[in-house]
């Protein structure tokens, strides 16, 4: 399994879809976008059950966004990762990104297999501090 730089992802790619983005500011999904929107991250909120996140439309699925998304980070369980990642896929996305206790081996080798860059297991926020704040 190849180790993606992930300093090399979080320089190169701006556009980052949210999949399981909260509006509740005390959810992790929303601590973490709130940061990287800080950050100067342009963020695409994927959550049907709500119609938007700061200020920003929310969609149903990756796939229903309008423009171009280079990352699409996980909020959801491992068991719904394997869609997620086909959305991913279709969308032409460059990178899925897994959060910290998000693990699905085999969607990770079907993004691989498609030539996406797979970050699994890890926070997006703490690996930005810990890699951009050098």
């Amino acid at each position: 399994m190849q180790v993606p730089d992930i300093k090399e992802i979080l320089t190169k790619y701006r556009t980052i879809a949210v999949v399981g983005l909260s509006p509740d500011s005390g959810k992790p999904s929303h601590e973490v976008a709130a940061y990287l929107k800080r950050a100067g991250y342009r963020i695409i909120p994927v959550n049907p059950a709500v119609p938007e996140v700061f200020g920003e439309k929310s969609y149903a699925s990756v796939t229903d966004i309008p423009e171009a998304v280079e990352i699409v980070d996980v909020f959801r369980r491992s068991e719904f990762v394997p869609e997620i990642v086909e959305q991913a896929i279709a969308k032409g996305a460059k990178v899925v990104w897994l959060q910290e206790g998000v693990v699905h081996e085999e969607a990770a080798k079907r993004a691989r297999a498609a030539g996406l860059e797979v970050v699994m297991d890890r926070c997006m926020l703490k690996e930005h501090v810990k890699t951009m704040k050098r």
